[in-house]
């Protein structure tokens, strides 16, 4: 691959595009961006070598969709009547399922991919893009039988090139899956930044005593509300049914504490402990 275009110079683009550029300095990057400014961020930091329009698209080797996830649904099926027959397309979003229902019976469905690197920082913009950020990191692939077999090999050795670990999914237990781990989380961020800042109306109180867990906490509400917004519509009933069960959890600890039932609040978080197990990986 010679040719790589990137939709979407973002954090999640940009990085990749950087991995690219330094496993393989004579790859060209094209990037294509409807924020002109973040085409010229990612042209000055190198992220890119050089601006693109679609229709020139039809010179892509690899197109990696990375927009938000509401106009990706729109967008490839733009791109898979631009691109040749030879092309490779990804979209790299955080929900599957509509991509994926979107795209199933156009006439070009075997050039695409769908992917999700579970990688990225609360931050956005060609400026956050970081050299480095999938090395290690998980990527979900979904419905690969339905991509070109060659392509599928281009893609994997693109991955493990940049050195991540793959695993294979169907769209709906992506969406499910990821509700839990990624969706509740930045929903919970939010959710906890927001009541933070209505009860305490002094910045320089909440700067002052805000300590190491709550910056960790409520690192996440950082996140561009323009990316996670779609993410949340597309994947509306599995985040509703996550959230469901986080509010059952919180209002059984509320039930605890009123009933000063220390000793089961204990119970709970110890059992609770075995996060860090699961974390640490499993083989």
């Amino acid at each position: 691959m010679k040719n790589i275009y990137i939709i979407g110079v973002g954090l999640i683009g940009g990085s990749l595009a950087l991995d690219i550029k330094k496993h393989d300095s004579s790859i060209k990057v094209f990037g294509i961006d409807h924020n002109d400014a973040h085409l010229e961020d990612a042209l000055q930091l190198n992220v890119i070598d050089a601006k693109a329009t679609y229709e020139e698209l039809k010179h892509a080797d690899l197109v990696i969709l990375s927009i938000p996830v509401d106009a990706a649904v729109t967008e490839i099926l733009k791109i898979l009547e631009l691109v040749s027959d030879d092309t490779l397309v990804m979209d790299v979003g955080s929900t599957k399922a509509e991509i994926c229902k979107a795209i199933d019976q156009h006439p070009k469905r075997r050039n695409f991919l769908a992917t999700h690197p579970i990688a990225g920082t609360e931050f956005s913009g060609p400026k956050a893009a970081i050299l480095g950020l999938y090395k290690n990191k998980t990527n979900i692939i979904c419905e690969v039988e339905k991509t070109a077999f060659k392509l599928q090999e281009r893609a994997l050795q693109l991955f493990t090139d940049l050195g991540m670990r793959i695993r294979y999914m169907n769209p709906e237990a992506h969406d499910k899956h990821i509700a839990y781990v990624s969706h509740l989380s930045h929903i919970s961020a939010f959710m906890l930044g927001k009541t933070v800042i209505d009860k305490e109306k002094n910045e320089r109180d909440i700067f002052d005593m805000a300590g190491s867990g709550f910056a960790s906490t409520v690192r996440l509400a950082k996140s561009s509300p323009e990316m996670w917004t779609p993410i949340f519509k597309q994947n509306k009933t599995n985040v509703l049914e996550t959230l469901d069960e986080y509010i059952n959890n919180l209002t059984k600890f509320r039930t605890l504490m009123h009933a000063d039932d220390f000793e089961a609040i204990y119970s709970e978080m110890k059992d609770t402990n075995h996060i860090k197990e699961i974390l640490n990986g499993i083989e």
